[in-house]
């Protein structure tokens, strides 16, 4: 039989709007069950302790079960493919950072991407690292670091956590911004560049806050600089290295991503409940704690901030030619 065509298009009308009230009543009753927070790294990491603090409350905010699973593996890709190929419901999420976005420009056989096929719910934190040396170093000062190097090329070394990690690029930018030259040592990890610096292994480290405080302080490491726009509030005297190398600023992130076509509905409720979260002054002080600073933003506004995280470090990474 066939249908006038005044009457198709009324029905077919009726249809698309009988489904936008179906999706729109879907998102207005999430959750309705368990959600799980991938995290491609081992219990304790940096990526895991905000994963649960998180989920922690937004499990109260709901009402129901947000849990944390580890995923480890391939630098968070194990983890982030999860997400990616799970359901665009809202019941999958991803919590990863800066890691995660490097590694499709790093490795060449991914056969997904962070941009591509990614949703941006919520940034949480942001993170500089500090510029550290050991306190038998006769470099007292950035300035001071870049003319050693440029006298003596590739004679000092600089760890870091492996190739492509933070404490790499960040590295790598400040070679590519001063025209310095230095023997690169990458490790397994953060902690072993760490233990070989403070045995005088190696010379330089671009190392998180929460891994060197408690050795600035005791005087076993020197920090000459931070890799932050402004003063870290934790080490107020130390200086940026933007104040010796005028634009010069790297810093760490992570957020919570969902799988692409994730309904706008739902992202904007967990958006809504984790900036809250971030609002509360015990999770602001906690994130503080952590040498840290609270990065809330709308999906639209941690979208640009992608886009743009991607371009600089895509740059830096080509640059260098580093690939897995």
């Amino acid at each position: 039989m066939t249908l006038p065509r005044r009457r198709f298009l009324h029905l077919a009308a009726g249809a698309a709007a009988l489904s936008a009230v179906s999706r729109f009543a879907w998102a207005q009753a999430y959750p309705s069950r368990l959600v799980r927070l991938i995290v491609g790294f081992p219990a304790g990491g940096t990526n895991d302790i905000h994963a649960r603090l998180i989920a922690d409350w937004l499990s109260k905010q709901f009402g129901r079960s947000f849990i944390v699973e580890n995923r480890p593996g391939a630098a968070g890709n194990i983890g982030l493919e999860s997400v990616v190929r799970a359901a665009p419901d809202g019941y999958t999420l991803g919590v990863c950072g800066s890691t995660e976005l490097r590694n499709e420009i790093i490795y060449n056989d991914l056969k997904f991407s962070f941009m591509r096929d990614t949703a941006p719910v919520a940034s949480m934190m942001l993170a500089m690292n500090v510029l550290v040396v050991h306190p038998a170093s006769s470099v007292q000062s950035v300035p001071e670091l870049i003319a050693a190097a440029k006298a003596n090329p590739d004679a000092m070394t600089v760890a870091s956590a492996g190739v492509g990690s933070t404490s790499h690029v960040f590295w790598e930018l400040f070679r590519s911004m001063t025209g310095t030259r230095m023997l690169h040592v990458p490790y397994r990890g953060g902690a072993p560049a760490l233990t070989d610096l403070l045995a005088q292994q190696v010379q330089v480290y671009f190392a998180t806050p929460a891994d060197t405080m408690e050795y600035i302080k005791a005087g076993r490491l020197r920090a000459l600089a931070v890799t932050g726009a402004t003063r870290a509030q934790a080490l107020p005297d130390v200086p940026t290295i933007g104040e010796f190398v005028p634009g010069y600023e790297a810093v760490g992130w992570l957020g919570v991503v969902a799988p692409k076509d994730t309904p706008a509905a739902i992202i904007d409720t967990l958006n809504n409940a984790i900036n809250a979260g971030l609002a509360d002054p015990k999770i602001k002080q906690t994130i503080a704690d952590w040498g840290e600073t609270v990065f809330a933003s709308s999906p639209a506004e941690f979208g640009k901030f992608l886009t743009a995280e991607h371009e600089k470090w895509g740059k830096v990474i080509r640059a260098a030619n580093i690939k897995l």
